[in-house]
């Protein structure tokens, strides 16, 4: 595991992000720094359309084939940090986030982690979406993507880093890590994840669908036809 002052590569896989790309950066630019983080930004769009708009230098862009697994194992082939956090883009770190992760992991009994999950709404019903989660991340010990997961980089490759899913590739490098007994650590300080996805969708019906998916993932589904399921429900 990451001994002592570790740097941290964030990545962020995106897809169609160009109108809240810029606030996310500067956001990120000015909390970690740039000799404590670097940023890499990968596009599932092979036009490249959100990293275009990138402004400034200081973050590393690349393409890859659309779908998160593919985007993050890339980003990571790139990276050069002792720890990898990846970033969804329409997530927000806690202001002490990179220093919480570089004393978790300079422990070395972590090989990875995450956040608790907050959601970016006043709405009371979604406090108690922040409170199941927390208590879910804290009973399964498997954290999903929304809450920043953050690795140990010679662990991620030791495992094999994301298998290449079309959906549950968070919960699958999760559920392999906690088979092979070793330790993932919630920091109960909170992520802030949009709330546009509930919204858009609707509360009930987007947190029943998640749950539904979660169920079955479980049953053992197939994440291909989890995916199929998901794309009919949401075109």
């Amino acid at each position: 595991m990451t001994k002592g002052a570790a740097r941290i590569s964030i990545i962020l896989p995106v897809l169609n992000e160009a109108a809240e790309m810029n606030g996310l950066i500067n956001g990120l630019r000015a909390q970690t720094g740039a000799d404590r983080a670097e940023i890499i930004v990968v596009d599932g769009d092979p036009k490249g359309g959100t990293i275009a708009v990138i402004e400034g230098s200081g973050v590393v862009t690349a393409v890859a084939p659309r779908g998160r697994a593919s985007q993050m194992n890339h980003g990571a082939s790139l990276a050069t940090g002792d720890i990898f956090l990846f970033l969804h883009a329409d997530t927000l770190l806690p202001p002490n986030a990179l220093p919480q992760i570089s004393a978790h992991m300079s422990t070395g009994h972590c090989a990875a982690g995450a956040f608790d999950l907050g959601i970016g709404s006043p709405r009371c019903i979604f406090r108690i979406t922040e409170r199941y989660v927390a208590l879910r991340s804290r009973l399964t010990r498997i954290p999903f993507g929304d809450q920043a997961l953050f690795i140990d980089r010679k662990y991620f490759f030791a495992i094999g880093g994301y298998r290449d899913l079309p959906l549950m590739e968070d919960v699958e490098i999760m559920k392999r890590i906690k088979k092979r007994g070793d330790r993932i650590c919630i920091i109960p300080d909170k992520v802030m994840t949009s709330a546009r996805r509930w919204e858009k969708e609707g509360i009930i019906a987007c947190t029943l669908r998640n749950w539904t998916l979660q169920a079955a993932y479980a049953l053992g589904v197939p994440p291909e036809r989890l995916a199929k399921w998901y794309r009919s429900h949401n075109d």
